[in-house]
This record gives C-alpha cells, structure tokens and sequence, in this order.
C-alpha cells in the first residue's frame, strides 16, 4: 500500500489549507456513463455517453489533477469495469495517485487480475442480501456475481462493500454488514439522493434515524465500518436533532466527467454538468475564484465522498485516528472471513 507516502503528501497539503488556499485533495472521475445494471436510484446510466477520452487525454488530465495537488484519485460510472482499457488508465494514475475503483461487481471476478496490482482500494456495491440487490440493481443474478468478485478480489487488495440506504433495504443494513464481516470485508454506508433525472428512493423519517444509530452503535463496537463516527453523528445531529448543519467544503473534492469536463460545484447540485475541459484549466487558480461560501452550509446530501472529506481534520487526534490509523491497521492485518457473531444467525452469501 502507498499509505504512508500520501499521508506525508497530505500534511503537507495541510499545512497550505491552513494557509487558507483552496485546494483539492480528492478527485473522482466518471469513466463512462454506461453500466451493465439499471439501478432506480441512480442518474447516471440513463445517459448517452459522448466520445470517451482515450488514454493520452486521461494523462492530460492526470497531469493537471497532480499539479493542483490531488492526491487521491477514485474512478467510477456508469460502470468502470465496462472499459476495455481501464488496466492502462488505473496504471497510468497510480503512478501518480493513491487510486480506488467503485464497481457494481458483477464482471469483477473475470477482471480483477488485470488491474488489482493499480489500485489501492476497491469499493464493490451492495445494496441488500439476494433477491432485494437484485431488484434495486436491476438485474437478476447481479448479488451472486458481486459476492463473487469480492471473494475473487479480497486477496489481492482492500475491498469494501458500498451500501446506498434507500428506503426500500434499510432493514437489510445490518444485514449487509453481518455479509461483510463473514467475507472479511468492510462496508461503507450514505443516504440515497433523489436526483431529478432517477427514482425518489431517498429514506426519512424515524426508521431512518433508527438505522443510522443502530449504525453508529456497531461502529463504536468494532465493526467493519469504513464510515468515520463523525460522518453518523453529523447527520442525526442536522437531520434529527436540529442541530447545525455540518460545514460542507465542496473545495476539498473535484470531479471529472466522462468527456474531461469539470463538475462545480459538485455532482449533488448540478447533477453532474461540467462545462470547463480540464487539461485546458489552472485548476488551482480557477479553486481561488470561486466563491464557495453558499455551500458551506449545504446539507441537502449525505453522500460520504462530500461528507467525510469535510468533517476531517488533521488537528483532531481521534479523527486522524478514527480515519487512518485505524484503517491502516484494519487492512494491514488483512482480516479472515469469519463467522457470523454469536446469537446472529445465519449469514446468507447467495441469494435464494
């Protein structure tokens, strides 16, 4: 793992922030609009993809992400795993990046042995056990083909379930993650967001305020939670309790479209439209002009690349430790799957 070398890069990024320049540490890049899965919550595969940029094009934008300063770069879709040449693209950023992928995982045990040796992190998503993933991924069999690419990945690198609660799988939660502790995975939780262009799935009300503290009591007992406390608390404390909302920093995060056009201010809002071409902007003079104060206030998402990126801080011990010590350690020891705990039942791995 690059860990420790992105983590020096970053105090030293920090040490700019403070200076109060506006930087971005993360990127996420669309590699296509196109998936093999027909997700209701998702806006994104009901998209015609336009001309996709070829390897050169990706250098380019390599180039101007690393001169602005990003250090973590995540590809997603549509469906990345559909790219024919996304070896050579996830090489090609590795080189110059702490690099993740987020797939649907359902060609991701036919592929994984292409690009595993690029990739710091893979997140794989999973929305409920068996014939309830199927459905809101709009495929049948896509459940039994996910299990089955982590089982293929989990030896070669940190994988991570990815879980969109909607309000259709929230009872399927808990679930998901007594799935991830019998594989030796972790998972990632955020809120559905009701895009204009998808189907209104977002959950509310007293039963998701259940599952979120039910999720933060397994994640104060040790569970395989990627999701830092903050990122529960924060959205109880806003949503729930009449709390503040928590201090977005959009900033902090940039975000490239297929075609290599930039998304500002982020995807939430404007659904990811891009107009300005990446490898023809400074983007770290265009982050000086923009006036990002009307978002600090914006909590009409809680999708975790927007949240936790904003509530962390290298200033917070527990924070620093919550968020990277013990992560780092978690996937340095690699863990086993293992059996369900005590008194949980059964841990359904296939669907029925």
């Amino acid at each position: 793992m690059t860990v420790w070398p992105v983590l020096r890069r970053g105090m030293q990024r920090q040490l700019r922030l403070r200076e109060g320049t506006k930087l971005p540490l993360i990127a996420g890049h669309k590699l296509l609009y196109r998936c093999n899965l027909e997700c209701d919550m998702c806006p994104f595969w009901r998209r015609p993809d336009e001309e996709l940029l070829n390897l050169e094009q990706e250098r380019r934008m390599f180039g101007r992400l690393a001169d602005a300063g990003v250090l973590f770069l995540g590809f997603e879709g549509g469906e990345p795993l559909l790219r024919p040449d996304l070896p050579s693209i996830v090489k090609e950023a590795h080189d110059r990046f702490h690099t993740s992928v987020v797939t649907n995982g359902f060609l991701l045990a036919r592929r994984i042995d292409e690009f595993a040796r690029y990739l710091d992190f893979l997140f794989v998503s999973i929305d409920g056990i068996g014939a309830l993933h199927d459905r809101l991924r709009g495929i049948p069999g896509s459940f039994d083909r996910a299990v089955k690419g982590i089982e293929a990945a989990r030896e070669r690198l940190p994988v991570a379930m990815s879980f969109t609660i909607t309000r259709h799988n929230l009872d399927d939660a808990i679930r998901v993650l007594d799935l991830a502790r019998s594989l030796g995975v972790g998972v990632n939780y955020q809120v559905a967001f009701d895009y204009s262009t998808a189907g209104a799935l977002s959950p509310f009300g007293e039963a998701l305020r259940r599952t979120l503290e039910r999720l933060r009591a397994a994640k104060g007992s040790g569970a395989p939670i990627v999701n830092s406390r903050g990122y529960f608390d924060s959205v109880l404390r806003s949503w729930f309790d009449g709390g503040a909302p928590w201090e977005c920093k959009p900033w902090l995060t940039i975000n490239v479209d297929p075609t290599g056009k930039i998304v500002l201010p982020c995807y939430v809002l404007n659904e990811y439209g891009g107009e300005r071409t990446i490898w023809e902007t400074d983007v770290a003079e265009l982050w000086q002009t923009i006036d990002w104060a009307p978002y600090r206030s914006c909590n009409r998402c809680a999708l975790s690349c927007y949240l936790e990126p904003s509530l962390f801080t290298w200033a917070s011990p527990a924070m620093v430790k919550d968020r990277i010590l013990d992560s780092v350690v978690h996937w340095i020891q690699r863990p086993k799957p293992a059996a369900a705990p005590k008194g949980a039942g059964p841990v359904p791995v296939r669907a029925s």
